[in-house]
Protein backbone atom coordinates (compact mmCIF):
# COMPACT_ATOMS: atom_id res chain seq x y z
CA UNK A 1 0.00 0.00 0.00
CA UNK A 2 1.66 3.56 -1.04
CA UNK A 3 2.69 6.03 1.64
CA UNK A 4 0.53 8.76 2.10
CA UNK A 5 2.05 12.03 1.62
CA UNK A 6 -0.11 14.11 3.28
CA UNK A 7 -3.06 15.50 5.73
CA UNK A 8 -6.12 15.05 4.82
CA UNK A 9 -8.35 15.56 7.60
CA UNK A 10 -10.93 14.40 9.14
CA UNK A 11 -13.87 13.11 6.60
CA UNK A 12 -16.67 10.87 6.33
CA UNK A 13 -17.45 7.91 3.66
CA UNK A 14 -19.24 9.49 0.58
CA UNK A 15 -21.52 6.33 1.38
CA UNK A 16 -22.73 8.31 4.41
CA UNK A 17 -26.47 10.10 4.51
CA UNK A 18 -25.83 13.79 5.01
CA UNK A 19 -28.82 13.66 8.22
CA UNK A 20 -27.08 10.76 10.12
CA UNK A 21 -24.61 11.13 12.84
CA UNK A 22 -24.05 6.98 13.18
CA UNK A 23 -20.33 7.28 11.03
CA UNK A 24 -16.78 7.02 11.63
CA UNK A 25 -14.45 9.63 10.21
CA UNK A 26 -10.89 9.04 8.86
CA UNK A 27 -7.74 10.55 8.45
CA UNK A 28 -5.18 9.87 6.45
CA UNK A 29 -1.67 10.74 7.99
CA UNK A 30 1.64 9.74 5.73
CA UNK A 31 1.12 5.79 6.41
CA UNK A 32 -1.18 5.90 9.28
CA UNK A 33 -5.18 5.91 9.18
CA UNK A 34 -7.10 7.50 12.04
CA UNK A 35 -10.51 6.34 12.77
CA UNK A 36 -12.79 7.68 15.18
CA UNK A 37 -16.30 8.62 16.33
CA UNK A 38 -17.71 11.05 14.72
CA UNK A 39 -20.50 11.68 17.53
CA UNK A 40 -17.95 11.50 20.20
CA UNK A 41 -14.65 12.85 18.06
CA UNK A 42 -12.74 13.31 21.93
CA UNK A 43 -13.17 9.72 23.35
CA UNK A 44 -10.07 8.62 21.65
CA UNK A 45 -8.71 7.70 17.60
CA UNK A 46 -7.93 4.26 16.74
CA UNK A 47 -4.38 4.14 14.55
CA UNK A 48 -3.71 1.64 11.81
CA UNK A 49 -0.85 1.38 9.77
CA UNK A 50 -1.64 1.73 5.87
CA UNK A 51 -1.09 -1.94 5.58
CA UNK A 52 -3.83 -3.47 7.65
CA UNK A 53 -5.84 -0.40 6.33
CA UNK A 54 -5.81 -1.91 2.86
CA UNK A 55 -6.38 -5.30 4.34
CA UNK A 56 -9.43 -3.96 5.91
CA UNK A 57 -11.10 -2.51 3.06
CA UNK A 58 -10.15 -5.20 0.72
CA UNK A 59 -12.03 -7.58 2.93
CA UNK A 60 -14.86 -5.01 3.19
CA UNK A 61 -14.93 -5.28 -1.06
CA UNK A 62 -14.53 -9.05 -0.93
Amino acid sequence: MPRFTRDTGWFKSSKSAAASDNCVEVRLLDSTVRVRDSKAPDDGVLSFGSGAWGSFLASLKA
